[in-house]
Formats: structure tokens, sequence, C-alpha cells
């Protein structure tokens, strides 16, 4: 998804710092990967260590290597963020691409229209689940349109429902529900709607559990993706659209 959303816009030389660690590198690595088989180039392709006070050095050797737009794969409250402003202060890089652990409130918040016209992606559907999710969050105290909020919450729910269905909460008996209760046939099940999933299920009937991420499981419990694609513009974070 990244490589396209990069294509589509005619970037095809970016440099790539992802925080240290299994989800920064795996992320990098198969972006890079991904990218150069597009035709892309990466210019570099460094790790940064989360909790350092000045990221002047990584951000000097992104600039020496050059690129279209610099890549982000990091956290936005750890490294990510501070490889970000250092890279502004610097006057480095003007446009960036955040994966999913960059986009949240406080992108917005610390950098603005600082960082206009940048993009990223994260897991997101304009289903209808997503949105009750979203209203969720404000009555409840938390951001329900943050990064793996919807999944969050639809994890938690499948796993309730699974041991409903088996009867048990034994892992050997639930695991064999959960494909069960995620996809049809059955009635659909809507965030906010899980006493009257139990009830179904009690009741001997079934459940295609939609949730906040509009989930269907595949193959081995695999969840088909969708992605929301984001520009910042004004200031704020934007839907282009989702794929």
């Amino acid at each position: 998804i990244m490589t396209e959303i990069l294509m589509e816009q005619g970037i095809t030389k970016v440099p790539v710092t992802y925080t240290n660690s299994d989800y920064g590198k795996g992320l990098a690595e198969s972006f890079e990967a991904a990218f150069t088989a597009a035709g892309g180039t990466v210019t570099l392709n460094a790790a940064h260590e989360d909790g350092k006070a000045d990221y002047s050095a990584e951000v000097g050797a992104l600039a020496a290597a050059g690129g279209d737009r610099l890549v982000i794969a990091g956290y936005i409250d750890q490294g990510g963020g501070g490889v970000l402003r250092a890279a502004l202060d610097a006057g480095a890089f003007d446009s960036f691409h955040f994966p999913d652990g960059m986009i949240s409130v406080n992108l917005e918040d610390n950098f603005g229209s600082e960082i206009d016209g940048s993009t990223g992606q994260h897991p997101g559907t304009d289903s209808p689940g997503a949105a009750a999710v979203a209203d969720m969050g404000k009555a409840n105290g938390f951001d329900g349109t943050s990064p793996f909020a919807p999944e969050s919450y639809d994890a938690a729910a499948l796993l309730i429902l699974a041991m409903q269905a088996a009867g048990s909460s034994a892992s050997a008996d639930l695991k064999d529900k959960v494909m069960e209760v995620a996809n049809a046939p059955g009635e659909k099940i809507y965030p906010g709607e899980l006493a009257k999933a139990l009830k179904i299920l009690a009741d001997g009937g079934d459940v295609d559990y939609v949730g906040g991420s509009a989930v269907e499981l595949i193959g081995p419990g695999e969840s088909a993706g969708n992605y929301r694609q984001i520009e910042i513009s004004g200031g704020k974070i934007a839907t282009v659209r989702y794929r």
C-alpha cells in the first residue's frame, strides 16, 4: 500500500528511517523490497533509537542520501517524532510519508501545517462500524480513530464471541470458533452489539461479526486488510481514500 501511494504521486526516490525494533525493521525491509520491485530507489534504510534527545546525526545521514520524500517508520511520541522535528528544524526535508505508528492526534498537535502535503496510511475503513467505534471513544474518553483502535476492539470482541460459541474459555476449544463468528453466515454484528450477539449464540444461532474494522477472516485466521490513505492538509489529518 505504501509503495502504491508513493508511486501514484510520482515519488520514486526515498530515504527511510525506522524505529530499531522488530516492527520497524520488518516494515522497512518489506517496504524496500516492494518499492524497489516497483522501480523505486531507497537511498538509505537506517534505524533510529527511541528516547534520544538529539536526532541531528540521523537526519544528516538521511539528507546526504537524498530523496523526494522522507519515510519515517517510527512512533510519533518516540524517535519518529524526534526525527521529524529535527528534519524540519534543519530544513533537511519538507515532505514526509508516515506509516501507522506515526499517525495520531499528536501529529496534528505537534507539527500541524509544518508538514502540509505529507502523506501516510494506517489500517482503517469507512464502514459503519468504524464510525461507531469513534463515537464510543468520544463517549468514553479514548480516541476511537487512532490506528488499531477498531482492530483492538474487534480482537477482544471476537475472543468473547468465540468463547460463547465454544462454551469454554480454553484456547483449544475456542480457536476453531473464531472463524465461525467472524464470517458469514449469521446476523451481522457491529460495535456496541455484543450483548445481542451473545444471546444469539446462546440460543443456538449464528453471527457474522463485522465490528469496527469490517472483519473478514481469511486463510489461517488472517484478516483481509483495509487501509485509510491520509494527507496532511491545513495542519489536519485528512482522508484521501480507503483501500
